[in-house]
């Protein structure tokens, strides 16, 4: 029997519908709780905190689940590309792995051409000399230039100034590829409509075994940042084809102006594919492994510094200004992101300590009404990426101290260091790219 197909448009109002619907049961639940809270500190502060940490990711939750319960990603049409690509490894200090890199390059079943450029980035260390080795020990089209303005932007900036290929790929110089990473991303966009300007790849953890802190890593980049790209994809808005693993329409990036002298490089040069009316998609089936933060010194710097540049890509593009529905909504959400981790950071954690000398003035009953669809969308998540490991032939790792960490704890340590993030961006406090 052929299914029936349901547009995009159709399936974003009927996941908007069941948010709505999911929330209005929340209000009318929580009223009680409400009443009691503003006998404490006012109605209008009672209403601020209470949207802030259950009505809005209640709905947001909501929404999220709905997508991608009627989510059904387009089939390639061609599942072997050979068209030319260019992959552009922006590295500072990178000698310890950009040969592991490059060799999981060399081993792609790609049909096409690879061209490979390496822009060392005043490096103090080996790197430019280990790539240049490793590139003829491989025999590889590779070639190392050096930029010496600090800065990711510049680096591959220069880099895709001495590109003539149709597509671009970014990798950082610490992930690693899927042996079938380039011929699904480039797959996925041969594969779809001539508006579509970029792809971003999959990112999972590479090093997820070291510590507690990379463990729920783990499941935040398996769960939480697969569910928004799929999400994203879904509506064709995807927010941000990251840096470190993502393709491109070279001449795309090149009528934008490259990337943006901004800490969040990625993001807004994203923003302005959506603000110029084009299409980026997301590639689920294309997969890198990266090294994630394994001290909570670094982390705090990379999450607080993804935080900055959505506020940059905010300040640049409004979401009321982006020119499609689904990009307004998406963009939209990260508009208020600001108000959800400061309404987190500040009630909701004092809260929980409150609860346990038993106030429940702001966190009790009331806000596990929040937990079930949370977990729902996590299981759905589960479920779709362990058919993606299938057919990758990828074993999901058991983890089960991480995931428990995951749900309980991580918005606990993220929202505090997103709040930081914002902090230092109103203050135009000095940028740290790494």
């Amino acid at each position: 029997m052929k299914k029936r197909y349901v547009s995009v448009k159709k399936k974003f109002w009927i996941s908007q519908t069941a948010a709505v619907l999911w929330m209005v049961a929340s209000i009318l639940l929580s009223l009680p709780w409400v009443r009691e809270l503003a006998e404490i500190i006012g109605l209008p502060l009672a209403i601020m905190i209470i949207a802030g940490i259950a009505y809005v990711p209640g709905f947001l939750n909501a929404f999220l689940v709905c997508s991608l319960w009627i989510d059904r990603q387009p089939r390639h049409k061609n599942i072997s590309p050979d068209v030319p690509v260019t992959v552009i490894i922006a590295a500072r200090n990178e000698e310890r792995n950009i040969g592991t890199v490059i060799h999981y390059i060399a081993k792609q079943d790609y049909e096409g051409e690879i061209h490979v450029i390496v822009v060392d980035n005043g490096s103090t260390d080996d790197t430019a000399a280990r790539a240049e080795k490793t590139g003829k020990e491989l025999r590889l089209n590779l070639r190392v230039l050096n930029e010496e303005k600090p800065g990711k932007f510049h680096a591959l900036n220069r880099g895709i100034s001495q590109t003539n290929t149709e597509f671009v790929l970014t990798l950082d110089a610490d992930t690693l590829l899927h042996i079938s990473a380039i011929r699904y991303i480039v797959a996925r966009m041969v594969s779809s409509p001539e508006d579509v300007c970029a792809v971003a790849g999959t990112i999972l953890a590479r090093n997820s075994r070291e510590n507690l802190l990379t463990k729920m890593q783990e499941w935040d980049y398996f769960l939480g940042i697969a569910a928004i790209k799929r999400l994203q994809g879904l509506y064709q808005g995807t927010l941000v084809a990251q840096g470190a693993f993502s393709l491109y329409k070279t001449d795309a990036v090149k009528e934008i102006g490259g990337w943006p002298e901004a800490i969040g490089e990625d993001i807004v040069l994203t923003w302005r594919f959506l603000h110029r009316n084009y299409r980026v998609y997301f590639e689920p089936l294309s997969v890198a492994f990266t090294e994630v933060p394994a001290t909570f010194h670094h982390f705090a710097k990379q999450r607080s510094r993804w935080a900055r540049g959505m506020i940059e890509a905010l300040k640049e593009m409004k979401p009321w200004h982006q020119p499609v529905l689904f990009a307004k909504f998406l963009t939209g959400i990260n508009f208020i992101m600001p108000y959800l981790d400061f309404t987190y950071t500040v009630f909701w954690i004092p809260g929980l300590i409150l609860a346990f000398f038993g106030y429940f003035w702001i966190v009790g009953p009331m806000t596990l009404f929040v937990l079930p669809i949370t977990l729902i969308s996590y299981f759905s998540i589960y479920s779709y990426q362990k058919k993606v490991f299938r057919e990758l032939d990828l074993k999901v790792r058991k983890n089960t101290a991480g995931f428990f960490l995951f749900v309980l704890t991580y918005q606990m340590i993220m929202s505090p260091v997103s709040v930081w993030g914002y902090i230092q961006e109103f203050f135009h406090l000095k940028r740290i790219w790494k």
